[in-house]
């Protein structure tokens, strides 16, 4: 049984992942940005036991929020030895963007980038305490490679695959493992407001919580750094 907070969980591939592990017996925090969205859904706090199951606000963008869901995380579980970062978001930019779209990209940056980092900072002392930690970030095939009009969603997830092998190397002799989940076209909301891809095509989110589900129990010499998936063919890999 892991002690895992997972970002960006109401909704889409995070939501997929607490309900697989929810099922699986692992105690959970769920950090979001309106706990008010969970009521009266699987993930409801009322239908959970509440030593294993905690719900928290969390917003990417706010830097105390992240250090008090960590720390009230910890008041419940005594611990922490697996974060999923799951907490993204998407926009389309042109190379040549507009001038009032530079908030957008600054958005981009602290949520996609910023928002994992600091959150796995204040997380990293729990984390090191494992001799077997886990950290999967959900990472995307736009951090492999550049294409279409998504220059800083692009821009961002490269960033976030160079961090992910940093927290690799930092961690590696805590025995912190880490994993970069890179899907293509995935079917959720977010995917649907960019592209017309048919859905059916499109990689599935329970596919996602059964690769996480998976990770959590795989040794420390066996675990992945990363795991491409797609839905189309793609030439980087």
């Amino acid at each position: 049984m892991r002690k895992i907070l997972i970002s960006g969980a109401s909704r889409g591939i995070g939501k997929a992942i607490a309900l697989k592990l929810i099922e699986e017996g692992h105690c959970l925090s769920l950090g979001i940005r309106k706990k008010d969205k969970l009521i009266n859904t699987p993930l409801d706090p009322k239908s959970h036991s509440p030593e294993k199951f905690v719900v928290h606000t969390y917003d990417a963008t706010d830097r105390k929020s992240s250090k008090r869901w960590v720390e009230n995380t910890v008041k419940t579980f005594k611990n922490i030895d697996t974060i999923i970062h799951c907490a993204g978001i998407l926009k389309k930019t042109n190379l040549i963007f507009n001038d009032n779209e530079m908030q957008e990209i600054e958005d981009i940056w602290r949520v996609n980038v910023m928002g994992p980092w600091i959150l796995t900072k204040d997380a990293w002392k729990y984390l090191s305490m494992s001799n077997s930690a886990r950290i999967i970030v959900l990472v995307s095939m736009s951090g492999k490679r550049s294409k279409g009009n998504l220059a800083s969603y692009s821009m961002s997830k490269f960033a976030l695959m160079s961090l992910c092998q940093t927290m690799r190397n930092e961690g590696w002799s805590k025995g912190i493992r880490v994993t970069a989940i890179c899907p293509g076209w995935v079917n959720t909301d977010m995917a649907k407001e960019i592209n017309k891809f048919p859905k059916k095509d499109m990689i599935q989110t329970n596919d996602i919580a059964n690769i996480c589900s998976n990770l959590l129990v795989l040794p420390n010499s066996s675990v992945p750094f990363e795991i491409a998936l797609n839905c189309i063919l793609e030439t980087t890999n």
